[in-house]
């Protein structure tokens, strides 16, 4: 029978009720290890039953989880990353699949850091076992200080000079260079790059940048092209230089979204893929592989991505090592070799 003074229910009642101490009632709320399973779930009910206000003491997670883990997504460019965006939502569920291996729960926040107070904010919070960011955004001397609040994180992102937190990520400069170079060798000479200002594609255009100097071909200004990270923004962006008559016969997208962006653009216009024009994205989405033409593309393996993120929340390595995943160029037919 519910109370019927239910909002002014205290401890001293839910201990009455259950027949163990204060403390213990207390120590139950607050899921402490010491008292048993059991005994949680009976004084939860009784705490649910009679409307004690109790979501302030809730664990992170469901009692019996190992662990839990936060997900918080940083603002770029004044708005928070879409989780909506393939890539993302691809990662989360490598995540999710790497914390229930370890029964452990995570969350995704719905915080969007944007300063290094929102950091504080975000790791201090939590009741979760550790956090993970994903991305870097404009953060990265704000992550360093991070780092002096003994906060367990691990970021998504790039490896950056200086970089004293964890970060886990592919070899965005190796990709760059080996998506422009492979362009290169099926004799193509007008290379485009298309890309955002986030850590990530900065060094995958300086991967781009290198290729065509290895393959002793000249940068053109016009064909570096800086797009937001989502498809309408490259579609866009290639159909300006289209009718302003700019000439180019391949393209280096710094991810897979924005390469399906511009066929969309090159397609409009009449111009087939790979035929008129070759096009290498980045990330290996599973719409890479079931787009027409299939993409070309960098892979980024999101399951040990995921694997390795959660490891670093719950079995964490000294000196914050960063983590490199596996660099690949996937050949399919948006090259046409």
């Amino acid at each position: 029978m519910t109370s019927s003074s239910n909002s002014n229910t205290t401890l001293q009642d839910l201990a009455q009720l259950a027949g163990v101490s204060i403390s213990t009632v207390s120590r139950a709320l607050n899921d402490h290890p010491l008292i048993s399973t059991r005994t949680k779930q009976r004084i939860w009910a009784l705490a649910r039953e009679h409307d004690y206000p109790f979501r302030p003491y809730m664990p992170a997670g469901p009692i019996g989880a190992e662990g839990s883990i936060a997900i918080v997504t940083p603002h770029m460019r004044g708005r928070p990353l879409p989780l909506s965006h393939p890539f993302f939502l691809e990662l989360l569920a490598s995540i999710g699949e790497a914390a229930r291996a370890r029964d452990c729960d995570f969350t995704v926040s719905h915080t969007a850091p944007a300063s290094y107070e929102d950091l504080v904010s975000a790791v201090t919070t939590s009741r979760a076992s550790g956090v993970i960011f994903l991305g870097q955004a404009m953060l990265h001397d704000a992550l360093n200080r991070l780092v002096d609040t003994n906060a367990r994180f691990v970021v998504w992102g790039a490896q950056m000079l200086g970089q004293r937190y964890c970060s886990i990520g592919s070899d965005n400069l190796l990709g760059g260079r080996r998506a422009t170079g492979h362009l290169a060798r099926l004799g193509r000479k007008r290379i485009m790059f298309l890309g955002g200002a986030d850590p990530e594609a900065v060094q995958r255009r300086r991967g781009y940048m290198e290729g065509l100097k290895e393959a002793g071909l000249e940068a053109d200004p016009k064909l570096d092209v800086p797009v937001d990270f989502e498809l309408e923004s490259a579609e866009a962006a290639v159909s300006r230089l289209l009718r302003r008559n700019v000439a180019f016969d391949g393209i280096v997208a710094s991810s897979d979204l924005i390469a399906l962006g511009a066929i969309r653009a090159l397609r409009r216009a009449g111009l087939a893929v790979p035929r008129d024009v070759s096009v290498v994205g980045y990330d290996d989405m599973l719409l890479s592989r079931l787009s027409t033409p299939a993409l070309t593309t960098i892979r980024q393996d999101t399951y040990d991505a995921g694997r390795q993120l959660v490891s670093r929340i719950l079995d964490p390595v000294p000196d914050n090592l960063p983590g490199r995943l596996q660099t690949d160029l996937i050949v399919r037919e948006s090259c046409g070799a």
